[in-house]
């Protein structure tokens, strides 16, 4: 455990609720702060103590981990003027675990050094599953010293957690993670409808194929899902069309043409528009059922 560390925690959905409760449970002193007050009840119930603003959060703790939904919010947090860095004490340890732009990752590391603070970029994969299991893939940016330092407590989130390089760098590694997930997707989708219409049953084959060369964790965690008519979010459609963005952004950037990245960003659009966003990438199946 980090001495004398003190916590603020910012945003508490979907996967920030679990990882928030994990701090809880080590026994560190957490203070949260998140849009909707009740989403936070639980962890209030628990001992967490609630902050007005995120001004309020950098004023009483001295680690800040944050995962909210879009880089308007990421910049609005930190460097907005009730934000963290405005309002931070020197030598606190910002921690942004959204996936946002690498750009910013980047004004956020300069700008908290200006204050004498130490910013890290830290996007995590692994979902609402993951979150809950505390067995996330955290890719980090920053300086080396920062990061060893606060390592200890990304460990009670995570098992898999890598310095990438600098600011930024773990922004670049989740672009990765989530082109290589775009067209997994389609592809776990598409298996499951075939299966259906070709007379089969879903779960058997999932039984097979998830073992061999065709096994992904969207094969395994998101397809029975799909069998099952769950389409509620471990990741939300809204936010994934958002990193697809980015990535697109960012290899346009690079001269870089993606295709496989570029279909599925327009078959997820399609699904926004149909008003799905909320729900989770997985309701990617209602799309190929729309359209038979």
């Amino acid at each position: 455990m980090l001495e004398n560390a003190v916590v603020g925690f910012i945003g508490t959905g979907v996967m920030g609720k679990s990882m928030a409760g994990h701090l809880l449970s080590a026994g560190y002193p957490v203070h949260v702060y998140t849009r909707t007050k009740a989403k936070a009840q639980d962890l209030l119930e628990r001992g967490a103590r609630w902050a007005e603003t995120p001004g309020e959060i950098a004023e009483k703790a001295n680690i800040i981990i944050t995962i909210v939904g879009f880089p308007s919010d990421v910049e609005e947090i930190y460097l907005g003027q009730d934000g963290l860095v405005a309002n931070g004490k020197e030598n606190t340890y910002l921690i942004d675990m959204t996936t946002s732009t690498p750009s910013l990752a980047q004004k956020i590391h300069a700008e908290a050094k200006k204050k004498g603070m130490h910013a890290l970029d830290a996007p995590v994969s692994g979902g609402d599953i993951g979150a809950r299991d505390a067995r996330l893939a955290i890719m980090v940016g920053g300086d080396e010293e920062d990061f060893k330092r606060i390592e200890p407590l990304l460990q009670l989130l995570g098992t898999n957690i890598i310095l990438q390089g600098p600011a930024g760098a773990g922004q670049h590694t989740k672009m990765c993670n989530q082109i290589a997930i775009a067209s997994n997707m389609m592809g776990v989708i598409e298996s499951v409808v075939y299966a259906e219409k070709a007379g089969l049953d879903p779960e058997n084959v999932l039984k097979t194929i998830a073992t061999g060369a065709a096994g992904s964790w969207s094969l395994s965690n998101l397809a029975p899902r799909v069998i099952q008519g769950n389409f509620e979010p471990g990741f939300m459609i809204k936010h994934f069309i958002k990193d697809m963005n980015i990535a697109l952004e960012e290899a346009a950037k690079m001269n870089l043409d993606l295709p496989g990245l570029a279909l599925a960003q327009s078959l997820y659009r399609k699904l926004e528009e149909d008003g799905l966003g909320d729900k989770g990438t997985q309701a990617l199946y209602k799309y190929f059922m729309k359209s038979l």
